[in-house]
């Protein structure tokens, strides 16, 4: 692994536009549930039952008591761990450029990233179905059930639930970038959610290094990416920055 933690440095050293695809794994170390797969939350609840658009509008108040409302406490509490303090460090350097995230938890823009396009929306900030009056997730009363503006409307989260469209500004800007950059990292995620998943195939074919770290191999590995660092993000993507910033102070 130190090889690999060496040349990631080295590349991220060399490079001119980094961009980074983060995913469920990134979550998972501060203390979010992935959705997916062993103890995720679609093991506990039915997503067309609970997630799909449909299921919101008919019933909102039996999706917030049964999901939503866990989400906002989940939410609540999580904080930024050591892999969104390392992508804000490399945005600080001047080396990433943007995050693509699947994430809904806002958590790179609370470590301090400035530019994240967010391709399921976001569990942060809620929406009243009325009005358009935003407000944050943690300022939600769940008094009452579904919770309400003071106009009376319904809130809900600017989440992308199923049966909804991601925007087509962000898969465009998505698109572009992924395009247009020399290295893509991809952080904690399966890559098998379209279209995110997509995004380092165009980096690929555009010219860029895809560079992986998760615990395991996943459809990318082989064929897209052009190594895999195997381990938990929070300590590989650490340890590449220890490098990366020893290699800057020797140049320096």
């Amino acid at each position: 692994m130190d090889d690999l933690i060496d040349k990631a440095a080295k590349d991220l050293a060399n490079s001119k536009s980094a961009i980074a695809l983060t995913g469920a794994g990134i979550s998972i170390e501060s203390g979010i549930p992935p959705f997916r797969g062993r103890g995720g939350i679609w093991e506990k609840f039915d997503p067309m039952e609970y997630a799909h658009i449909d299921a919101f509008t008919k019933d909102p108040a039996k999706v917030w008591n049964a999901l939503l409302r866990e989400m906002k406490g989940i939410i609540d509490r999580a904080k930024p761990n050591d892999v969104h303090k390392v992508l804000v460090r490399l945005e600080s350097l001047g080396i990433l450029k943007t995050i693509i995230t699947q994430n809904i938890d806002s958590l790179h823009q609370k470590a301090g990233n400035k530019d994240v396009i967010e391709f399921h929306g976001n569990f942060a900030w809620h929406r009243c179905l009325d009005c358009e009056k935003r407000c944050e997730t943690a300022d939600i009363n769940l008094e009452h059930i579904p919770p309400r503006c003071e106009c009376g409307g319904i809130y809900r989260p600017e989440v992308i639930f199923f049966g909804e469209i991601i925007p087509p500004n962000h898969l465009m800007r998505s698109r572009q970038l992924s395009s247009d950059c020399d290295i893509m990292l991809v952080v904690g995620t399966s890559a098998v959610v379209q279209p995110a998943a997509l995004m380092p195939v165009i980096a690929k074919e555009s010219g860029a290094k895809v560079i992986e770290i998760n615990p395991e191999s996943t459809p990318l590995t082989d064929g897209t990416s052009d190594y895999l660092i195997k381990g938990n993000a929070g300590e590989v993507m650490s340890r590449i920055l220890n490098q990366l910033e020893r290699r800057i102070k020797a140049d320096g």
